[in-house]
């Protein structure tokens, strides 16, 4: 009679046939491009001396970007106006250590904001930061235009396992007077101020092959301190687009605070995509229980943005320019570490941003894929 099987040889006859599956069955390749290239997005962290960087100019800070993969940086620029030297400096640094600098954020001009006197000194030295930019090849130039940022309302949250998240509650702060060296500004006034820098400053970028990014505002609180918020809406973003028509006239498209707003960031992100005026993007999640007024900066997994239609739509656009994954969560690893400090409540550090990195990349190569 036939011995009969025993487990152990059942088990050894599956295990053989599965080896034995093709070799392209058995080790098929990821299909799609995996890198980026000059149409795809591209993946980038700050540099310098914040408590935001992942890293600075110095070999060791170079060698920890590159680490994770990353071939992009951007940061904070000097003071205005800015000097080519300078920059191209700082650009032949981080070549060295095989980094590019995509981006500069150019502070220094409240009495335009404000619409002050001393404000025609201030843009004549914002047109030759943007013209020193050009002929060093920077090619975005990002900036604020707050009345106020109300970020005393920022808190900590504690999220999984301890984990810092950063919370947002206008009740808190909704009262708040305005501060002395600020005052408080209605809506037209800002949008009048505004009007008179943009098209004072975008033929220059026009000129000079430089793209302008203009940072939603973040908190987008009705009001803060007194003043009204130009970039609090997604009509705001808008309306500002179509001041100056152009590509070196766009916005940091911020996933974040577009669901903060209670928008679709997908949606929105085509619109300005679509007009090619996303000149920079900020990719991170949010928790939200009330639009504008109450939500939570949480993990790149766990929030209410669908983080992968959006890196979808970036790739379905062949948007090429920085996508940077932003405002790191706070780890045990990161608050233990010696001289950490965080940016923000409940903000982290490189552990976290080697989170962000992964989390980020494995959203374009799987958009990239598809």
């Amino acid at each position: 009679m036939p011995t009969a099987l025993s487990r152990r040889r059942i088990l050894q006859v599956a295990g053989a046939a599965g080896l034995a599956l093709p070799a392209a069955q058995s080790a098929a390749p990821i299909p799609g491009p995996r890198a980026e290239g000059s149409d795809t997005p591209r993946i980038c962290l700050e540099a310098g001396g914040t408590p935001l960087s992942a890293g600075g100019p110095d070999p060791a800070g170079m060698r920890r970007v590159k680490q994770l993969g990353v071939d992009y940086v951007l940061m904070g620029g000097p003071r205005i106006p800015w000097e080519e030297s300078r920059i191209r400096s700082l650009m032949e640094s981080f070549r060295s250590g095989g980094l590019s600098l995509g981006n500069m954020m150019i502070v220094g001009f409240p009495n335009t904001i404000y619409g002050r006197p001393g404000r025609d000194e201030e843009i004549e030295k914002v047109q030759q930061s943007i013209r020193a930019a050009g002929r060093v090849g920077l090619p975005v130039v990002e900036y604020n235009f707050y009345a106020h940022r109300i970020v005393e309302g920022y808190y900590e949250e504690i999220g999984r396992a301890g984990a810092g998240l950063t919370a947002f509650d206008y009740d808190r702060v909704k009262d708040l007077p305005p501060l002395p060296n600020e005052g408080a500004h209605k809506l037209e006034e800002i949008w009048t101020n505004i009007t008179y820098f943009l098209k004072a400053v975008v033929p220059v970028a026009e000129q000079s092959g430089v793209r302008l990014a203009l940072h939603p505002n973040d908190p987008p609180a009705p009001i803060s301190r007194g003043s009204e918020q130009i970039m609090a809406t997604v009509e705001g973003w808008k309306r500002l687009i179509e001041i100056v028509p152009s590509p070196s006239n766009g916005i940091t498209f911020d996933c974040g605070v577009t669901r903060e707003m209670g928008q679709d960031p997908v949606e929105v992100c085509r619109y300005f995509g679509e007009r090619d005026r996303i000149n920079h993007v900020h990719f991170r999640n949010v928790r939200v229980r009330v639009p504008y007024q109450k939500y939570t900066e949480v993990f790149l997994d766990e929030g209410d943005v669908n983080m992968f239609a959006v890196m979808k739509e970036l790739v379905r656009q062949k948007y090429p320019r920085l996508v940077y994954p932003e405002h790191p969560r706070a780890l045990d690893y990161d608050r233990e570490h010696p001289g950490f400090h965080s940016g923000y409540p409940g903000g982290g550090g490189y552990a976290a941003f080697a989170y962000n990195v992964g989390y980020a990349r494995a959203m374009l190569q799987a958009a990239l894929a598809s």
